[in-house]
């Protein structure tokens, strides 16, 4: 198992990464190097792409608002990405943010915001929901990004879904008292998690998710989550039970 190193700076570089081939900074990491950080010609980083691994590359400043980036050497391979897809209702700013930040952390491979009855915020940033996957990843030791789809309505999800998909749907109705054993006894490779707005799901989209022919209604437990709340506690469940976490 490779060993993360905690300690240094890391940064998300949109191009490919190749030893000894230098690197231009982005203007915003440039000046976050060399200015708020004070690093300096014999400093080092950690730089990835989602796609070449991790890597130590060495700073060269060019000036006090350039740098270039040279990768020196490989400090960890690119793993396969997880068979985790997140969908998810989209809420407002703070909360979202915030779930993005998480979900990436509980290492899903796929966000998908879906639209559904009771969804308040219909609108989204692109923009803001890559930059906090991209924060949640530097500073988290992820070397995958999660690809960011279009929003779809819950019809359309249900409609774009594969054979393979096994998803499963947070509901506050749920009659499943042990989650985990409702998920443990049917071990699905390919998996879905669903998470409603903060109304819920209702009566004719719960009617048409549980007609599916790979879906599992996951309670979890007594209490009322909010959205971003489930989301974190049924990705710790998938995870800790058919996800990585002891692999």
């Amino acid at each position: 198992m490779a060993v993360h190193d905690f300690k240094s700076q890391r940064l998300f570089i949109d191009m490919p990464i190749e030893s000894g081939v230098a690197i231009e900074a982005s203007r915003e990491q440039a000046n976050y190097l060399l200015n708020v950080l004070r690093l300096g010609e014999s400093s080092h980083i950690l730089i990835f792409n989602g796609k070449d691994g991790e890597w130590q590359a060495a700073i060269t400043p060019q000036g006090r608002k350039k740098c270039t980036l040279t990768p020196v050497q490989q400090t960890r391979t690119q793993p396969p990405p997880p068979n985790l897809t997140y969908c998810f209702a989209p809420l407002k700013q703070a909360r979202l943010d915030y779930m993005i930040q998480k979900a990436v952390e509980m290492g899903v491979s796929v966000l998908r915001p879906v639209i559904t009855q009771y969804t308040q915020v219909r609108t989204l940033n692109d923009k803001r929901l890559r930059a906090n996957a991209i924060e949640a990843a530097e500073q988290c030791g992820i070397l995958s990004l999660p690809q960011i789809l279009e929003p779809l309505s819950l019809t359309e999800m249900v409609s774009d879904l594969s054979e393979d998909d096994h998803i499963i749907f947070c509901d506050e109705n749920s009659n499943h008292e042990n989650p985990v054993a409702e998920l443990v006894s049917k071990k699905p490779e390919k998996l879905t998690l669903l998470v409603g707005p903060e109304g819920g799901f209702s009566e004719n989209e719960r009617e048409m998710l549980e007609k599916l022919p790979h879906v599992t209604k996951l309670g979890l437990g007594p209490r009322i989550l909010r959205a971003d709340t489930a989301a974190v506690a049924a990705l710790t469940v998938i995870q800790s039970n058919l996800g990585d976490w002891y692999t």
